[in-house]
């Protein structure tokens, strides 16, 4: 092969079958929305221990997809390869949170809507969703499930704590309980009334109550 059949070559002629342009401007909003998308996660982030390395992710899935989605529909040869490439790709990093899979989905649904020029749609449909995330996330429902761990010296003062909450409290159910000698642990499901936690010290004020614990099913100490 010599130096005129390379540049001959069908692989050259794809270096112009993107513009330069097309790349700049697809970058430019996929790192825009990215960063975007980022700042929702932030905003609505309730597990125990924030990770920003997953935030970071977030930006760069966006650009690299729309990088791929680039190169796949400026030659209908590149895609099937692409497909077939991507096909043995194997990923083992568990998701913690279900709501991460929401925004690894947006991320790359936003990278191919810009890739195919759809850059309203992208723009328009990033904000909507951003804005119900926004609001159905941090709305504070009083309904959500909550374990109270209660530590008691006898029956009597089981008794009168489990009264206690089922007053207090819209719902409460046993969950689990251990005896031992001169103490009971106690796991109960409650439904508040409202957000207002300062039973639980009350609780914890009770003759015969050891202690007591309010946890939240996603893993927030609230009281």
């Amino acid at each position: 092969m010599t130096l005129r059949d390379i540049f001959k070559s069908s692989f050259l002629e794809n270096v112009s079958s993107v513009t330069l342009l097309d790349m700049a401007l697809a970058l430019v909003l996929a790192f825009g929305l990215g960063c975007f998308i980022f700042l929702i996660y932030k905003k609505t982030y309730n597990g125990v221990m924030y990770s920003s390395s997953f935030g970071v992710t977030l930006i760069a899935l966006t650009m690299i997809t729309t990088l791929v989605i680039l190169a796949v529909t400026s030659n209908v040869v590149l895609s099937l390869g692409m497909v077939g490439a991507l096909s043995i790709v194997r990923f083992r990093t568990a998701i913690k949170e279900p709501l991460d899979i929401a925004f690894l989905f947006w991320s790359i649904a936003v990278g191919i809507v810009l890739a195919a020029g759809m850059i309203p749609l992208a723009v328009i449909g990033s904000v909507v969703i951003g804005l119900i995330l926004l609001f159905f996330v941090n709305r504070k429902d009083h309904s959500n499930p909550y374990i109270v761990v209660l530590q008691c010296t006898g029956h009597a003062s089981e008794q009168a704590a489990r009264a206690f909450l089922e007053a207090r409290t819209d719902r409460c159910v046993v969950k689990s309980k251990t005896a031992q000698k001169g103490s009971i642990e106690l796991n109960l499901e409650v439904r508040l009334k409202g957000d207002d936690t300062d039973f639980v010290s009350e609780l914890a004020d009770m003759d015969g109550v050891s202690s007591a614990v309010l946890v939240s099913y996603h893993g927030d100490y609230t009281g």
